[in-house]
């Protein structure tokens, strides 16, 4: 094996180099991976083994370059080529300024096979395509495959019972039996089955050097081979369940059966899979050549990816807390509000009540550039009591309540810096332009007032009236002035 490395390091060298540079290039999303990778959490358990498998057949099995193909054309680099890496850079900065996660994760691939056509040409970029392929099978994009599953699990399991004469009860991904229920949670998904299979047919393509055919046959069959190795694993414990009247040791550890059965369906298939070796002629290829241009633009790269997100995130402007200036309102428990409000613990919350109004300020502050300006949370109004009975323009909905039927006037919108908007998608955009100015507060603003009558037009004149005295200063100019606003937050220091 180490011999085989040795005489193919020359082939991996040009896409070991790629890997290398990218990992500086894209480093912050990087050192997250990573962190992911080492949480061995159930949905990425696999991730740090598969980027070692990456590694690993880029030494001993590089991407094919026959000698006979390769032409002086396809490994230059074009502007065409550069263009479109230095976009995927811009667009991967601006997804890790916001962090935007999940996206700045999948644009590490790109990022690399754009890399490789920058550097190496397109040929050999191409052929890059599989290995990363694999590698990104490495991203933490698993989880959002589990609700489906279980939902797929659910409707096999639902239509195989049956068949066995069994008294089964099967709603949603709960499975009632006469001696007790079993609930397919998302433990049960067979999201690890389904990942490791994929990634087994993906090696098993890429050492075949398979056609796009081959590989579409190859992964259907491994991804088919995975859900239903946990079909199966989830027959066995509702038959079980029933047999031994929910008393089995099985049915609270069962991880050993589970990969046992997987290895039942995917052992045979490995085995009988064809093998394709490697020809003379694609064993004594042609080395790839490191195209001068693509240093230049590399180094480009550099300068607006890593080197401008290390700027924008050190441009700051410590603005201290908003509060309400107002001489008719006083401060009042967050307890008193008609419609209760929930933020996670990372909020401070103010609130400031007047006769038949109230106001909320809940705000955040970017301390760490591994933080989000706009964190996720969810809706501060929860839908239990509470439901919207009519929306209106500039963020203002009319809430009631499900037993009371009392009504609510709730006028909300969010504040980033010297940016608002009443819509949270918005605020999430907004970011951008946020980060790039330096501001690091957000905020949630939300005005209720309760209604004395079914149409709510008193409250909604209230709050017209309202916004022309609306007005909010940091606390460090609070005795120095303040600045008026109307369905606005300003701050005296950005002035």
């Amino acid at each position: 094996m180490l011999r085989k490395t040795l005489d193919h390091l020359p082939f991996s060298r040009p896409y070991l180099l790629v890997t290398g540079i990218g990992l500086l290039l894209f480093y912050p999303t990087w050192l997250r991976l990573i962190e992911r990778w080492l949480a061995f959490d159930q949905v990425l358990a696999h991730g740090l083994f598969t980027a070692l498998i990456f590694i690993g057949l880029l030494l001993i099995h590089p991407p094919r370059n026959p000698a006979d193909k390769l032409t002086s054309r396809s490994g230059k680099t074009n502007w065409l080529a550069g263009t479109v890496f230095i976009l995927v850079v811009l667009t991967w900065g601006i997804l890790e300024l916001v962090r935007i996660d999940t996206l700045a994760f999948l644009m590490l691939p790109v990022g690399l096979a754009s890399f490789a056509w920058v550097l190496l040409g397109s040929r050999p970029a191409w052929r890059f395509v599989p290995y990363l392929f694999l590698l990104s099978l490495s991203l933490p994009v698993w989880a959002d495959f589990v609700p489906f599953l279980v939902r797929l699990a659910s409707l096999v399991v639902n239509q195989t019972v049956h068949l066995f004469g069994m008294t089964v009860l099967v709603e949603g991904n709960s499975i009632s039996l006469p001696y007790g229920r079993l609930v397919i949670a998302d433990g049960c998904s067979g999201i690890r089955y389904f990942a490791i299979a994929i990634l087994l047919g993906t090696m098993v393509s890429i050492l075949n050097d398979a056609k796009l055919k081959d590989w579409t046959l190859t992964l259907a069959t491994a991804a088919f081979l995975g859900l239903l190795a946990n079909w199966v694993r989830i027959i066995i414990l509702v038959i079980v369940a029933y047999e031994s009247r929910m008393q089995s040791d099985l049915l609270t550890d069962h991880e050993t059966m589970g990969w046992l059965v997987f290895a039942g369906f995917v052992l045979p298939a490995l085995y009988f899979s064809p093998v394709r070796r490697r020809s003379q002629s694609t064993d004594h290829n042609a080395t790839v050549n490191i195209q001068r241009r693509g240093i230049g633009f590399a180094l480009i790269a550099i300068v607006i990816g890593p080197v401008a997100v290390a700027m924008a995130n050190s441009i700051s402007h410590p603005l201290p807390e908003w509060t309400l200036k107002d001489p008719g309102f006083t401060v009042a428990p967050s307890e008193s509000l008609p419609i209760n409000l929930e933020y996670p613990d990372r909020f401070r919350h103010s609130v400031w009540q007047d006769a038949g109004t109230w106001i909320s300020v809940a705000q955040s502050i970017k301390e760490h550039n591994d933080e989000k300006l706009v964190p996720y949370f969810h809706p501060p109004i929860r839908s239990g009591n509470w439901q919207i009975e009519k929306s209106l323009d500039h963020g203002i909905r009319i809430y009631r309540n499900l037993y009371s039927r009392e009504q609510v006037v709730v006028w909300q919108w969010f504040q980033l810096g010297r940016y608002e908007t009443d819509s949270y998608r918005k605020a999430k955009l907004l970011q951008i332009p946020a980060m790039l100015k330096g501001y690091r507060r957000f905020a949630v603003i939300t005005v209720q007032r309760p209604c004395t009558e079914r149409a709510c037009q008193r409250e909604l004149e209230g709050l017209n009236a309202l916004r022309p005295r609306l007005t909010i200063t940091s606390q460090r100019d609070a005795g120095s002035g303040s600045v008026a606003t109307t369905h606005q937050f300003s701050d005296q220091s950005q002035k």
